[in-house]
């Protein structure tokens, strides 16, 4: 099994991420053109609580496996990866077919009561499934994770999003004479396709690794020729520890997420907006807006994924300096490529969601929340940090302060009628700003750690020179110009002005990108020269 170093899982990752992002937008657009903005409203509700229960199955399981796998890789602790893998399995899968099951015989009460659309009753049920299969992929990506080969992740997510396209999209359509509901059902049901592809195919690249190890890496470590029950309690113990309070701290911005799904629906009730309108708003917001404000997210979570056990291993090792070298590169990649996006997403808000969704309106909510996407961008990153080195604690804190202050937001801006929907947006935003800066002061605190202002500075004076010149190129081709080729010139002309910026400012370098794949053997050519 081949080991990446942390930039070059990253970049898988990076590069998976990408193509799953951009090839996820296919269903994203077409989606709302099959079903309605209030059926991707439909769709859209039943997934906090969803999210919820994925996320008390298995928050912590894949970073807890990769972290004790790392470990064991380097002899710290006295458990074979193998035998991590098994126990962990068992213990997710058991609870997967409980809550699936569970989620079937209440679908009818939380639908009516907890989600407050019985619509959502068919969708919420064909989700139902997907708990299970999360959970088995969930334990086999953290192994593959521990023992830093991002190869496998990168290919299952591929192959899931693939297939989640071309299921979505045709199942929805094919269940629309019955209903929004029914075609929304359908779409939940391609989704569900998906998450077992992609967990196939990890399963199969596990089969693979296994056929590849040497005979006596399949034994059990010689220390402990006979497993004990006392050896199989420390390993769930251990398992545990790491893994409930991530688990705790994602189950707090999980269950923001079904709070906040539950209160907005409420509050614009409250603010005197029909049950159909509020519903096609909070799909707008959830379903368009936000996975576009999103994409960056590529980025963040290839870099939360490969930073965990890079950081696990240097913190065994006692290895200060790479710790904080580690973190300086994730935190200079999550700025310096999320950064482009906030800036098309402003300068570009009207004509972007008029191309993508036909629907130029919902610019206005892309546009108020693209200047705080920076926070959302470099969270990701500061959280893997603090739960690497054995600092979830502070993750959950910070988490649940962001949570009750976005919540009572909503409830304060959401339910007066001047705001409405608006009222989320800015909740949502103000808490994306507040949880990040106190990620960054927990690890301030903890590793000594001092941020490189400077870094700001540059990447800050790219984006306003990178946005003068988007906008100019925009608004003065009108008369030359179709509208469709303006929004192809217009980017591409930002993204030149900044990666030049950006170049001259030795934000991006050639030895970073030499280590990415496919196109890393050119820059290393070029960096030679």
């Amino acid at each position: 099994m081949k080991k990446q170093t942390f930039i070059q899982g990253a970049m898988i990752l990076l590069a998976a991420g990408i193509i799953n992002r951009i090839l996820g937008f296919i269903p994203r657009i077409a989606l709302p053109r099959v079903i309605g903005a209030e059926g991707v409203g439909i769709y859209q509700l039943s997934y906090p609580f969803f999210i919820v229960l994925v996320t008390l199955i298995t928050g912590g399981i894949p970073l807890a496996v990769a972290k004790l796998v790392a470990e064991a890789e380097t002899g710290a602790n006295r458990y074979s990866p193998q035998r991590i893998l098994q126990i962990s399995l068992s213990f997710t899968l058991t609870l997967g077919v409980v809550f699936m099951f569970l989620c079937i015989v209440f679908a009818p009460w939380i639908t009516q009561y907890v989600l407050t659309d019985e619509r959502v009753y068919h969708t919420f049920v064909s989700m139902s499934p997907m708990i299970a299969i999360i959970a088995v992929s969930a334990v086999y990506r953290g192994y593959f994770q521990g023992k830093q080969n991002m190869m496998p992740t990168a290919v299952s997510s591929i192959v899931e999003t693939i297939i989640r396209i071309i299921c979505v999209i045709w199942f929805a359509w094919l269940l629309l004479p019955h209903g929004i509901e029914h075609a929304a059902a359908g779409a939940m049901l391609g989704a569900m396709v998906g998450e077992l592809g992609g967990m196939l195919v990890l399963l199969w690249n596990y089969a693979r690794a296994r056929k590849e190890l040497p005979l006596s890496k399949k034994k059990p470590h010689t220390e402990q020729p006979v497993e004990t029950e006392t050896y199989q309690g420390g390993l769930i113990r251990r398992l545990l520890a790491i893994s409930v309070p991530v688990t705790a701290g994602r189950l707090v911005g999980s269950l923001s997420y079904l709070a906040e799904t539950i209160v907005t629906a409420q509050s614009l009730a409250l603010a005197g907006i029909a049950k159909g309108l509020a519903t096609a708003q909070y799909g707008a917001l959830q379903g368009m807006v936000i996975p576009l404000l999103l994409l960056p997210g590529a980025l963040t979570s290839s870099l939360a994924t490969s930073l965990v056990p890079s950081l696990s291993e240097a913190s065994a090792r006692g290895d200060r300096a790479l710790i904080h070298k580690r973190m300086h590169q994730a935190l200079r990649l999550a700025l310096v490529t999320g950064a482009p996006f906030s800036v098309f997403m402003y300068v570009l808000a009207e004509p972007m969601c008029l191309v993508l969704y036909n629907d130029a309106s919902i610019g206005s909510m892309l546009k108020l929340m693209a200047p705080f996407a920076l926070f959302i961008y470099i969270q990701a990153p500061l959280q893997a940090a603090l739960q690497a080195l054995d600092r979830p604690g502070k993750a959950l804190l910070n988490t649940f302060i962001g949570a009750v202050i976005k919540i009572s937001l909503i409830l304060m801006l959401a339910s007066r009628p001047e705001y409405g929907i608006f009222g989320a947006v800015i909740a949502i935003c103000v808490n994306s700003m507040v949880v990040t800066l106190l990620h960054a002061r927990s690890v301030r605190i903890l590793l000594n750690f001092r941020f490189k202002l400077v870094d700001w500075v540059k990447t800050g004076a790219g984006m306003f020179i990178m946005g003068a010149a988007t906008l100019l190129v925009y608004e003065h081709t009108v008369a030359m110009l179709p509208f469709w080729l303006r929004m192809i010139l217009a980017p591409i002309t930002g993204l030149i002005v900044y990666l030049l910026i950006m170049g001259l400012t030795k934000m991006i370098d050639f030895h970073d990108l030499s280590r990415a794949p496919l196109i890393g053997s050119w820059f290393k050519r070029r960096s030679k020269k």
